[in-house]
């Protein structure tokens, strides 16, 4: 059960870390979407996204790793605007046994049972990668918004930096200028409501989805309780994480660092690849 909790966590790192790659698409031109006007639209849109500066609650993982098999655990998932992105596994007696923490300047994901952990800054991820990644970008994904690389939060002079166009009961909404990595987003026509984010880089068969489901009112704003993130284009090695969250709030009230003493061993995200994804 350990190795489970364990193999969960390090596999969803590679998940994440598998959001670069992608293939791109195109988006048409502007029309009117759910009886406005495209900038109209856009606006909507942004006005609907939530703006909390904290989103704590319980979240079921379920974990498919294609020839692999699949795994499942519940982690406690905690959030601060700008700041950190955590995800804490304490199955035993709330003792922690696994953390996953995404701070603006790095990942961090620690096996506390093994005292091992794996670290590796945004700089050094998209230049291993050669694609724009960024910590407000893979938190926006969490928070259910659309976002710019390198924007902290948009605003409404930022529509002018999308197309937008119907795609039957969706909308889809593509930055106009991006370099590596491709955006897409996906929002219901008639409720304004992020659906789906798609990532994706030119000159490759990969493509991350990260859909979301099941919305409704936190906090005066609707949330989804559902995410599926689906990585693709790897022939038999495709992967998906599906989330189930619960007890959602919006609270602020807690500690956001991983303390690590000097006998935690790291590993290279490199070795960790290999050990997960041969």
């Amino acid at each position: 059960m350990k190795r489970l909790f364990l193999r969960c966590v390090w596999m969803t790192l590679a998940v994440l870390v598998m959001a670069a790659c992608s293939s791109s698409r195109h988006a048409g031109k502007p029309s009117m979407i759910g009886g406005l006007e495209g900038e109209e639209y856009i606006v909507k849109v942004i006005e609907y996204s939530p703006r909390w500066q904290a989103v704590t609650g319980k979240v079921a993982f379920n974990l498919n790793m294609g020839s692999k098999g699949s795994a499942s655990l519940n982690a406690t998932l905690r959030m601060k605007k700008g700041e950190v992105i955590q995800l804490s596994v304490a199955p035993f007696l709330g003792i922690e046994v696994a953390r996953m923490e995404i701070t603006p300047s790095r990942i961090l994901a620690v096996d506390r049972l093994h005292k091992r952990y794996v670290e590796i800054s945004f700089e050094a991820l998209s230049g291993m990668l050669h694609a724009e990644l960024d910590f407000n970008s893979l938190q926006s994904l969490f928070m259910n918004e659309i976002f710019l690389p390198g924007k902290v939060e948009l605003d409404a002079d930022d529509v002018r930096r999308f197309r937008v166009s119907s795609e039957g009961s969706q909308a889809l909404l593509v930055p106009k200028s991006a370099r590596t990595l491709s955006y897409q987003f996906f929002t219901g026509v008639e409720s304004g409501l992020l659906e789906k984010t798609r990532l994706g880089m030119n000159g490759t068969a990969y493509a991350l989805e990260w859909s979301y489901g099941d919305f409704s009112r936190l906090d005066g704003k609707m949330f989804p309780q559902h995410m599926l993130v689906q990585v693709t284009g790897g022939g038999e090695k495709n992967y998906s994480l599906d989330m189930k969250f619960s007890r959602l709030s919006t609270g602020t009230n807690w500690n956001a660092s991983a303390e690590l003493s000097s006998k935690y061993q790291k590993m290279e995200l490199q070795d960790l690849l290999d050990l997960l994804l041969k």
